[in-house]
């Protein structure tokens, strides 16, 4: 990764190398993280009324591993999957409908904190530097939860969204954080 006179990044860092890859490959990428989303939304604990998955991992895994551009283009795919009805969504769900209620504002955060992460990633918060891929992970969490419940605030009150939508997911937002660190490192040590 170089930084040009003005300290900015003249060529972006992605461990996968995909914005320098073809476009088949590119489109390979993106259709694997879809499926990678799907698999993570099968992961799932029942809550109410938003059930505990995988899904903020494998974002801001996809995120830093694909750059901000990608990973936010393979998180908007997988939305539009699951909206056209295809069963992508947390326990096998899918529909337009799920996309307006209790759980729309977390799904709507997974491009940004896919965006927020790859950006970070971009500028050096990567698997070779454990501290800040957690700490970028962990800020893709909380995006992700502070969308989601805002949203869910808007349908049930802010201190019951909090109670249901926020603080029973702080703790497994620091544990994703955590192993998709992990995963970042061994990613990057592979790909280096």
């Amino acid at each position: 990764m170089s930084r040009s006179a003005a300290g900015t990044l003249s060529t972006p860092f992605s461990p996968l190398r995909l914005s320098e890859r073809s476009l088949a490959v590119q489109v390979g990428a993106v259709l694997f993280g879809t499926a990678l989303m799907t698999a993570s939304s099968y992961v799932s604990v029942p809550m109410f009324p938003v059930p505990m998955t995988m899904q903020t991992l494998a974002v801001t895994l996809i995120g830093a591993l694909y750059g901000w551009r990608l990973g936010a283009i393979t998180i908007a795919v997988w939305l539009m999957q699951g909206a056209l009805g295809l069963p992508v969504f947390s326990n096998g769900t899918g529909g337009i409908a799920r996309l307006a209620g209790p759980t729309a504002g977390y799904l709507f955060a997974f491009p940004v904190a896919a965006m927020l992460t790859g950006w970070l990633a971009e500028r050096g918060w990567t698997g070779d530097r454990v501290i800040s891929a957690f700490t970028s992970m962990l800020m893709g969490n909380a995006l992700c939860l502070l969308i989601g419940g805002a949203w869910l605030a808007g349908m049930i009150g802010i201190e019951k969204a909090f109670w249901a939508g926020v603080a029973p997911f702080v703790l497994g937002a620091i544990v994703k954080s955590a192993l998709g660190a992990a995963i970042l490192k061994a990613t990057v040590r592979r790909a280096a």
